[in-house]
């Protein structure tokens, strides 16, 4: 059988940082994890993962079992996918062939509504959730990734074949014990649209910042023109939530711009694609969560232009 009652095989479909990082610590917790790369599979397979965590210290993983298909892989209960949401395409397939009965497919990606479009390419036997991950970490090499802080996974239900919402809780709390088993705050979130909407005010801002102004946090967080930026930007996410029905909690915005304020300098993961030449994400982070606000009677200038500009950037970047 592929599970036992505590330790369920998992599945890394797409080896990057994130990817690479919650698979090498669930599997320094004794699970069974089974990693799926591309272009780094002789480089993992070879000489293994490394993290340089500012956390946890030197952390590696010898012996990883790496996987250049999915067809090669063997049948696995939960499905963590690490892949950015611009390479959603090539997703399902990986997850159907890899999936064992009943599997929980866990996306740990940024933007809104990053599984509504996967969901109807999947079978309805496969539970799906989303994952928000509150974490800096970035590649520095094949099978290299740096870790300067956080490490968090927030995780919401979004659809499958669980009867009713005490079982889809239930499934989410199995899911954050894995995290928890392995070193990792997790938390189960009751509505995942939300939590998203969440992450929203971090990323809005701090990512698309990064590549039009070409800087990273610490700069960004003493300029006084950019911090009153962020702020705006922030706000409109906050209203544009409240727009589509979720009320943030008190102070949220201001919580986060302040742990920001204090937190080493970090280049979040658009500012990477944009240096690596790989397409923004765009689409999940800017465009999706603007017509959302838009369709519930809310416009968000800021963002609408901020938007608008990294479409040109990436546009010219490719």
């Amino acid at each position: 059988m592929s599970e036992t009652i505590n330790k369920p095989r998992i599945g890394i479909i797409g080896t990057g940082a994130i990817g690479g990082f919650y698979g090498l610590m669930l599997a320094r917790a004794g699970y069974d994890v089974h990693f799926l790369l591309r272009s780094e599979f002789s480089a993992v397979s070879q000489r293994g993962l490394r993290v340089d965590s500012q956390v946890h210290g030197v952390l590696t993983l010898e012996n990883v079992q790496a996987y250049s298909s999915a067809a090669d892989m063997p049948p696995c209960d939960w499905l963590l996918v690490g892949a950015k949401t611009t390479g959603n395409d090539g997703v399902a397939p990986a997850i159907i062939q890899v999936a064992a009965p009943g599997a929980k497919v866990l996306m740990l990606q940024n933007g809104l509504a990053v599984e509504d479009e996967l969901r109807a390419l999947l079978p309805d036997s496969l539970h799906l959730l989303g994952g928000l991950c509150f974490i800096c970490v970035h590649r520095t090499g094949p099978g290299q990734i740096a870790h300067q802080a956080f490490g968090a996974v927030n995780i919401g239900y979004h659809s499958g074949p669980a009867a009713d919402g005490v079982a889809s809780q239930r499934i989410v709390e199995e899911g954050a014990a894995l995290f928890h088993a392995s070193g990792i705050e997790s938390v189960a979130m009751d509505n995942l649209d939300k939590a998203r909407w969440q992450k929203l005010v971090w990323n809005v801002p701090y990512n698309g910042l990064s590549v039009l102004l070409n800087a990273s946090t610490t700069p960004l967080m003493a300029d006084a023109d950019s911090r009153e930026l962020i702020q705006g930007l922030m706000a409109e996410v906050v209203k544009g939530a409240q727009a589509c029905g979720h009320v943030m909690p008190d102070g949220y915005a201001e919580q986060l711009f302040k742990v920001t304020g204090h937190m080493p300098d970090y280049r979040p993961s658009m500012y990477h694609d944009f240096i690596e030449k790989r397409p923004l994400e765009l689409d999940a982070i800017y465009a999706r969560p603007l017509a959302a606000a838009l369709a519930a009677g809310c416009d968000m200038p800021k963002i609408r232009a901020l938007y608008h500009a990294l479409a040109f950037i990436d546009r010219s970047n490719r």
